[in-house]
């Protein structure tokens, strides 16, 4: 989502209002530079390492069916405020459960994307970690299936922590798992939320267009 659906994470309203405290990173390289430069990459998963094949339609018919389910209207029609919003309505651990349940289906048909397959190739030797918007299993089913298990030094997904993208907490935790340190570090990722979650961290995002782009590794 990118982690999928594309954009449907990106922050609205108060989200996007709280970053205007968020560290602008004009004291940062960007780019390919900050990518080279930095001493351990964190990589968000799908969209970026490789691509979950998920119908997220579906997933949406899904979830809020669990709504449904209770006689609950849904709040929004948006999948991850959806599963914020559950709950309040005391349904969270069954709309996590079906969000889930495809993202396990579609990490094991998932196809791998050029960057997986660079990192893939070991020509990257730093300390790498994986923080997804998809739950923990399905990004450690994902790397599993193309190998990528020993490239990655920690794996964090949506429901490693306490909040999930683009909080900054999950990515602020992969880092530390690595024993890096947030201004040594890059997030890479292919989504607008993405690059909300490396600012609200005070870690330079590069796209993923950049970091293929970075031949200094």
């Amino acid at each position: 989502m990118t982690d999928r659906p594309s954009g449907a994470d990106a922050p609205t309203g108060a989200d996007a209002s709280a970053d205007a405290d968020a560290p602008t990173g004009a004291d940062r390289l960007s780019g390919p530079d900050a990518f080279a430069a930095a001493d351990a990459v964190v990589y968000d998963l799908d969209g970026t390492l490789l691509e979950l094949v998920v119908d997220w339609d579906r997933v949406a018919d899904d979830v809020a069916a669990a709504y449904a389910e209770h006689a609950l209207i849904p709040p929004t029609e948006d999948l991850w405020k959806l599963l914020d919003a559950a709950e309040e309505y005391g349904i969270g651990a069954e709309v996590e459960a079906a969000i889930a349940d495809h993202e396990r289906a579609g990490a094991a048909r998932s196809r791998l994307l050029p960057l997986g397959e660079r990192l893939l190739s070991g020509a990257d030797t730093r300390p790498a970690a994986v923080c997804s918007l998809n739950c923990e299993a399905a990004c450690h089913i994902a790397l599993e299936e193309h190998g990528l298990v020993e490239t990655v030094d920690a794996v964090v997904g949506r429901d490693t922590v306490e909040t999930h993208k683009p909080e900054p907490e999950s990515l602020l935790a992969a880092i530390d798992a690595i024993d890096a340190e947030p201004d040594r570090a890059v997030f890479v990722g292919d989504s607008a939320s993405d690059a909300v979650t490396a600012d609200r961290a005070g870690v330079a995002f590069v796209s993923v267009a950049d970091a293929l782009a970075s031949d200094d590794i």
